[in-house]
């Protein structure tokens, strides 16, 4: 007897194949049989006519930070209500092991700073009973309901073997073969691979540089090298040439990385910028050097624009403007009265406002920035208005001194909307171009970070949309598997991003007629009750992990049947060279 048997749906199978009807039987937790509608005769316990509808494979998520959030929330949200069923965690060399006993206190808080994690949730909602990455994984099995592989973050490991010492200096021989040997051990328990911080951004939460920014360049291809001892493995960063495109240092460093390695690297994000079409060539450029050495290296970047918001009260993108880290990282009292200093005011707009400004630069837009929510008496009534239409009421010649009034009166807890300055046609037909690149891969969520700021988790269902009934600037096959088959094929998963006989039953059922996300909201239920951005999804009939029903009508079921995602076992070796 089959498990369930759906007949017939339109079957996208991930490989972007046109589409086709078909009825789908899944028996123990995989595809059994795709038939010709009708021909399935076995019994099931479950049967849904699924007329209409489409079948496509669970998407995957490559870049996530639901490491903490998934302790308190198994389920993933909002990602799993949008159809993804594999995420992947422990980006950006924040992973959240290994880990000394004494050492989780600082880790809760440069994630709470770094990636916007509530400090409460992070205390309350993670039992920090691990020290291993092997115990780590262990305290997940057999308790998510999304498969979820992680990999070893740089910092976590350097802190793991350096101590306080790991921010600011290299390590000594003695170190580093140590940090190979818990990068071994965690690769061996499973670990996907190593991520790393080679940007000059982060801080922790002492304000100090993350400790992945200690490292040279020694230490970090050596880590690459032992990386690649082990099967299954992948790498990952985020690096200075995100933002305006790599330089030179950097053109040599993350070929060598991947070559080092035998493994393919992903770095995160790539923004496009319609004003300055030709960084696209100087981000690609990485790319094209390191397969002509033999390596091979993408660049993630999102297919929709992610609802952001912003404050000058806590960390977020405002920090990275060029010239703003001192100001912005300094005491509240101290910020205030750096903001006030109309000096200041005018160096924090030119520089936002300039090429070294980079892909922060589509943030300077500040006249257009529509004000949230507010706290004072004299802040009364501005929700929801524009910062230009404020400006003109109150006679201001420049909109930034009415922005920075507001924050002010506020004691610097306005929530602010910043403008979509790359929502025109200029800038999707760039998108469009960038997404036929072999060398770059749909995705870069971060959902499970930046909670109370953005909800990047709902981007499949809003690029079905898309692709459906908006602009349509992919067919729905190409859509779907840039979803599921290509990040699939690219992290070397065995047996899923595809609709196929004998493959593992991850699979999503959607109405193509209504597939959406609908607008975010604000939801109240993390640990220590802090806000976060919740999407619900529109048209999610089903999703399916490892055959059992985990979303039924947009609603989870309840079911946890996830598998932790381990090297070699669930992936197998994409060797580059």
């Amino acid at each position: 007897m089959l498990d369930h048997r759906i007949i017939g749906a339109t079957i996208v199978d991930g490989t972007g194949a046109p589409a086709y009807r078909a009825d789908v039987g899944i028996r123990d937790g995989r595809i059994v049989a795709i038939v010709t509608p009708g021909s399935l005769s076995e019994d099931a316990r479950e049967t849904l006519d699924a007329t209409g509808l489409v079948i496509c494979p669970g998407f995957v998520d490559m870049h996530t930070h639901y490491d903490a959030q998934l302790f308190w929330d198994p389920f993933a949200a909002p990602s799993n209500i949008h159809g993804v069923t594999s995420v992947i965690g422990g980006n950006c060399s924040f992973s959240i092991a290994p880990v000394q006993p004494n050492d989780a206190d600082y880790i809760r808080r440069m994630l709470a700073k770094v990636e916007g994690m509530p400090l409460s949730a992070l205390e309350e909602g993670v039992p920090w009973s691990w020290s291993t990455f092997g115990e780590f994984l262990d305290a997940l099995e057999g308790g998510i309901a999304v498969n979820a592989g992680f990999m070893v973050g740089h910092s976590a490991l350097r802190r793991f073997v350096l101590g306080d010492e790991a921010n600011f200096r290299t390590a000594t021989p003695t170190e580093l073969e140590d940090m190979r040997h818990a990068l071994g051990e965690s690769l061996e328990a499973g670990a996907l691979g190593l991520s790393m911080d080679c940007s000059s951004s982060h801080s922790d939460g002492n304000g100090d540089p993350v400790p992945a920014r200690g490292a040279d360049n020694d230490e970090i291809l050596a880590l690459c090298e032992e990386t690649g001892r082990w099967p299954g493995t992948t790498l990952e960063g985020i690096f200075d040439g995100a933002s305006d495109g790599f330089d030179e240092q950097e053109l040599a460093l993350l070929p060598a990385m991947s070559v080092r390695a035998n493994r393919l690297l992903n770095w995160n994000l790539l923004v496009v910028d319609a004003r300055d079409p030709d960084r696209i060539n100087r981000h690609l450029a990485v790319s094209k050097r390191a397969r002509e050495i033999g390596g091979r290296v993408i660049a993630l970047t999102m297919p929709v624009i992610v609802p952001m918001n912003m404050s000058f009260g806590n960390y977020c993108a405002l920090n990275l403007m060029p010239g703003w880290g001192p100001i912005m990282n300094s005491p509240i009292s101290e910020r205030i009265e750096k903001l006030r200093d109309v000096a200041t005011r005018r160096m924090m707009v030119a520089r936002a406002d300039s090429d070294e400004a980079g892909m922060f630069r589509r943030l300077a837009g500040f006249a257009d920035y529509v004000i949230g929510d507010t706290f004072s008496d004299a802040n009364r009534g501005l929700s929801g208005r524009k910062v230009r239409d404020i400006a003109a009421e109150r006679g201001d010649a420049e909109p930034f001194d009415t922005l920075i009034d507001i924050v002010i009166a506020d004691n610097l807890r306005t929530v602010l909307w910043p403008s979509a300055p790359d929502d025109d046609d200029a800038h999707w037909n760039l998108r469009r171009t960038l997404w036929e690149d072999p060398d770059v891969v749909l995705g870069g969520s971060d959902a499970g970070a930046h909670l109370d700021r953005m909800c990047g988790g709902s981007y499949t269902t809003r690029l079905l949309a898309d692709s459906l009934r908006g602009r349509r600037l992919l067919s729905l096959e190409r859509a779907v598997q840039a979803l599921t088959d290509v990040p699939a094929r690219h992290l070397g998963l065995r047996d899923r991003g595809q609709v196929r006989e004998g493959w593992i039953a991850d699979l999503v059922v959607f109405d193509p007629t209504t597939i959406d996300t609908a607008p975010p909201t604000i939801a109240r239920d993390l640990p220590g009750g802090a806000p976060r951005m919740h999407a619900e999804s529109v048209g999610i009939v089903r999703v399916l992990v490892g055959g059992v029903v985990t979303v039924k009508d947009g609603a989870p079921t309840g079911e946890r049947p996830g598998t932790v995602l381990r090297s070699g076992r669930d992936t197998e070796t994409i060797i580059v060279h």
